[in-house]
């Protein structure tokens, strides 16, 4: 089936691929020229384990290509997935200038048996906005499909071709069976529903483990207040299938373009009923002073950072994506420096993104050596790989005074124990016998 995909960020890029994956005829669209040439060549523009692979396959397949005219393409296109952004505004509401401009780009090549796509993150009526912006101009009203995206960064092809389900959303039968013969390849189970309903289930998902992730850091607390430990709470809260393992692991919370837009987001959707979402609010205002525990807990150790040199590790918002979007680091980095100190970072993918985003005194180095040299305190933000299996007495030995504060829990407390570290985590107390789940 021959399908245009319009922007080619991280669910652009990663839908179109997967698409010419499975068989179909692809091409994304950009309106950014340099960036579609890079992409021709099959170099991705974001980083996303395995994506590039799968680019050049299907462009030598001859079943992928990019493009910046959108008039060159979508005529021949019997389905137009739209996958431009949808930033937040001021107010925290989506802005739906990008696929309000998508929807008018496309209405002079709108067939009557044509499906539109949206595949990006949109309120609730969305879809029907198109529609009407459309119907306007062109006198056709087309068949709209709401299918939101479900992908983790730096596990999207994964999420792709093995996510637990597809959401299709239409009121159209013609455009439902147009979906199914897209999707059959992926065999992945296929949920149809109403067109609102659908657009509703992305942000209700990402509400939910966003509050997950809020209440598990709430009962971190807790754990030290009581002297608990966190990781036993959490897996012995998740063998309860009615709660589940998954996002129960306490730290300094979330970031990212998904958790924090999309909540904010309802928020502004109930505030536009004349609403209120009491306990949206409260997993945002949990989450947005959680970094703070890094410095709580660094200056239970080093009480004046003024000219200290402290080592951040991790930059990107989660491991396998150079993201930073709302990522803690910068909360970190800018406390830190508010705190006078010296600040050197590093993240294995991430670097160039933060030289546009940090400040230039902070120092940024491609090996995690430079960066805790001299170091009188390493902050772990980023639970990357690289940083987990680092080896504890060269640790030791680089920092001129051994201190790490971990906020994301992914260290052994009792190797950083043994190794003569300072270690601080979060909601977890030293014990001398490690617990043991039966």
């Amino acid at each position: 089936m021959n399908i245009v995909v319009i922007g080619t960020g991280y669910v652009g890029l990663v839908t179109g691929t997967a698409l010419a994956e499975v068989g179909h005829y692809v091409t994304c669209v950009d309106v950014d020229a340099a960036k579609v040439a890079r992409m021709r060549d099959g170099q991705s523009p974001i980083y996303e384990p395995g994506l590039e692979d799968l680019m050049r396959n299907n462009i030598l397949k001859g079943r992928l290509a990019f493009e910046t005219c959108l008039e060159n393409v979508v005529e021949a296109a019997r389905v137009i997935f739209i996958a431009v952004g949808t930033p937040q505004s001021t107010d925290g509401s989506a802005n739906l200038d990008y696929i309000l401009a998508a929807a008018r780009d496309i209405t002079p090549f709108v067939r009557e048996d044509t499906v539109i796509v949206t595949k990006s993150t949109v309120p609730v009526g969305t879809n029907d906005l198109i529609a009407d912006t459309i119907a306007m101009t062109g006198g056709i009203r087309p068949m709209m499909v709401s299918n939101p995206e479900f992908l983790r960064e730096g596990s999207a092809i994964h999420d792709t071709f093995y996510g637990d389900r597809i959401v299709v959303g239409t009121a159209h039968e013609e455009a439902l069976c147009v979906m199914r013969v897209i999707f059959e390849p992926f065999s992945v189970p296929i949920f149809e529903t109403d067109i609102r309903s659908a657009e509703m289930i992305k942000y209700a998902a990402n509400a939910f483990l966003a509050t997950k992730i809020s209440f598990i850091n709430e009962m971190a607390n807790m754990c030290e207040w009581k002297n608990a430990d966190i990781e036993a709470v959490s897996a012995g809260i998740g063998m309860d299938k009615r709660i589940g393992s998954h996002f129960l692991q306490a730290g300094i919370g979330y970031g990212g373009s998904c958790f924090p837009k999309d909540t904010k987001a309802l928020i502004a959707m109930a505030r536009e009923e004349g609403a209120h979402l009491p306990l949206l609010d409260a997993v945002e205002a949990v989450n947005a002073v959680r970094y703070e525990k890094v410095m709580e807990n660094l200056l239970t150790i080093h009480h004046d950072l003024r000219g200290k040199k402290i080592a951040v590790l991790g930059l990107a918002f989660k491991p396998n994506t150079d993201d930073m979007r709302d990522a803690a680091s910068i909360k970190v980095i800018t406390q830190l420096l508010d705190a006078g100190a010296h600040v050197t970072a590093y993240d294995p993918v991430a670097t160039s993104v933060a030289r546009t985003l940090l400040p230039s005194s902070v120092e940024l180095y491609d090996k995690m050596e430079s960066a805790l040299f001299d170091a009188e305190a390493a902050i772990i933000v980023t639970e990357w790989y690289e940083v987990r299996q680092l080896d504890l007495a060269v640790l030791k030995t680089m920092m001129r005074v051994p201190v790490v504060i971990d906020g994301r829990n992914c260290m052994d407390q009792y190797q950083m124990k043994e190794a003569g570290i300072i270690y601080r985590s979060i909601g977890r107390q030293n014990h001398d016998k490690i617990p043991v789940l039966r």
